[in-house]
């Protein structure tokens, strides 16, 4: 446990991001797995588009490494593109 006011603050906010950045990450998963789990394409579709929205805004927020995003992006869109076929 730190002793110094600062730290003791540093710590507290840490938290406050762990559990934002968690939230974030889970919201995330789920809404890839909505796009893997689909049954048609239509519903894959509007999810895909949700998930890219996410994707793109972690990547800005630095919640994953944008490589990682545009990786993902482009598996997703692949999974689509077989479901349309």
């Amino acid at each position: 446990m730190p002793n110094i006011k600062s730290s003791k603050k540093r710590m507290v906010l840490g938290r406050k991001a762990n559990e934002v950045n968690r939230k974030k990450r889970s919201t995330l998963r789920t809404a890839m797995k909505k796009v893997r789990n689909a049954e048609s394409a239509d519903e894959a579709r509007a999810s895909f588009q949700r998930a890219i929205s996410l994707l793109d805004r972690a990547a800005t927020k630095r919640l994953m490494h944008p490589n990682k995003a545009a990786r993902l992006k482009g598996q997703l869109a692949r999974h689509l593109q077989s479901l349309e076929s």
